[in-house]
C-alpha cells in the first residue's frame, strides 16, 4: 500500500465538521466520496485532528493508502478539486510518504488561530469567518491571560463534556494575541487539544476583554479544573486550523 499525505483548506460553515457523522454533511465524506470517483475504488481519509461544525481550515492535512501509484500529481489534484469546487474545499499539495506516516499520530505540533472584528458595525465580506464583538475590549487584560494559559497544565476548565481525550494534561507552547485596526487575532500552538478548548479558551479572554472578570477570576476559573466555571465557549465561525508540523 501506498500512502498519500494531502493538505486541505476549506469553509466548515455548512459541514458538520471535519469526521463523519449521521446529522449532516462533513469534510472527511465528501473528499471519500469524491476520491472514489477518481480512483474507482473505497477509500478512508484520515484527519490530523476533528474540526467543529462551522470551524475552518486554513491547512488541514490528512492521508489515505492505496494499492496503485499515483503517476500525474498535478491532474490529480486538479480533477479532485474540479469535483470539489461547489462545496468549497481544496486540496493544496499532495505527497508520496513512508507507511508509517500518520495525519493525527505523527503530528509534531498543531497551530490554530481565532480572528475577531471588534467593531459596532455588522459584518458582511467577513460573516461566518469571524467573530463581531462590538464592546472595545480591552487587549491589555487579554495578553496578561493568555500568557497564564502558557505551559503544561490540566485543561479541564476548557475542555468539552464529550471530550474522549485520555488526559486534560495538554501543553500550550504558544498563545499570540496580535491586532491591526479593529481585526485581533489569536493564535494557539500545541502538540494537541482538547475538544472545544481553544473555542473556550478564546470566551474566557473574551470575558477578561471585557472585563466581566479580573485576571484573578480568570486564573481562579483555569485552576479550579471545572468546566461549570468556563465562560461560555467561543463560537465555532472565528476558527481557523493553521497548520500541522510533522
Amino acid at each position: 500500500m501506498i500512502t498519500y499525505h494531502i493538505l486541505i483548506e476549506y469553509v466548515g460553515t455548512k459541514f458538520v465538521g471535519w469526521q463523519i457523522q449521521k446529522n449532516g454533511l462533513s469534510i472527511q465524506e465528501i473528499l471519500q466520496k469524491k476520491l472514489k470517483k477518481i480512483l474507482k475504488i473505497e477509500t478512508v481519509v484520515f484527519g490530523s485532528g476533528r474540526t467543529d461544525a462551522g470551524v475552518h481550515a486554513v491547512e488541514q492535512s490528512a492521508h489515505f493508502r492505496i494499492k496503485k501509484e499515483i503517476t500525474d500529481k498535478k491532474k490529480f489534484i486538479n480533477s479532485l478539486n474540479f469535483f470539489l469546487s461547489r462545496y468549497k474545499i481544496s486540496v493544496l499539495n499532495i505527497k508520496k510518504k513512508n507507511k508509517n506516516f500518520h495525519a493525527r499520530h505523527s503530528a509534531k505540533k498543531r497551530t490554530y488561530k481565532y480572528v475577531i472584528i471588534n467593531r459596532q458595525a455588522p459584518l458582511s465580506i467577513e460573516k461566518n469567518r469571524a467573530w463581531n464583538l462590538k464592546k472595545k475590549l480591552n487587549l491589555i487584560k487579554m495578553r496578561r491571560g493568555a500568557k497564564l494559559l502558557q505551559g503544561t497544565k490540566n485543561f479541564s476548565t476548557f475542555r468539552s463534556s464529550s471530550c474522549t481525550a485520555k488526559s486534560p494534561i495538554k501543553t500550550l507552547e504558544r498563545v499570540k494575541i496580535s491586532n491591526s485596526k479593529n481585526k485581533i487575532e489569536i493564535t494557539f500552538t500545541s502538540k494537541s487539544f482538547l475538544q472545544q478548548q481553544v473555542r473556550s479558551m478564546v470566551g474566557c479572554l473574551k470575558y477578561l476583554g471585557e472585563e466581566k472578570w479580573s485576571l484573578k477570576k480568570f486564573k481562579n476559573a483555569m485552576n479550579s479544573k471545572k468546566r461549570s466555571n468556563c465562560a461560555p465557549p467561543a463560537p465555532p465561525c472565528g476558527l481557523y486550523l493553521m497548520k500541522i508540523k510533522y
